[in-house]
């Protein structure tokens, strides 16, 4: 019972970036590649899978897209916790 709590709350569904990643036509490599920082194709995975992220994690995904779509979106926009 307390496992499947701990996953709860780790797993928080489908989050806003994936939408806007198929919004803007980007594939997880399109932010991979855009990136400035160290920024893996599994953590632009967990991010759009609702997997909770460190706040570290969730800049690198942030900046990447910004970077990669041209645009300026804040942590809100992307992520609903």
């Amino acid at each position: 019972m307390a496992e499947e709590n701990i996953k709860n709350e780790r797993e928080l569904g489908p989050q806003p970036i994936g939408r806007i990643l198929a919004k803007l036509n980007l594939k997880p490599h399109s932010l991979v590649a855009a990136s400035k920082q160290q920024l893996t194709h599994k953590m632009v995975s967990r991010a759009c899978k609702g997997r909770r992220l460190t706040a570290n994690t969730q800049s690198k995904v942030l900046s990447a897209l910004n970077i990669a779509s041209g645009k300026t979106y804040s942590l809100s926009d992307l992520f609903n916790y």
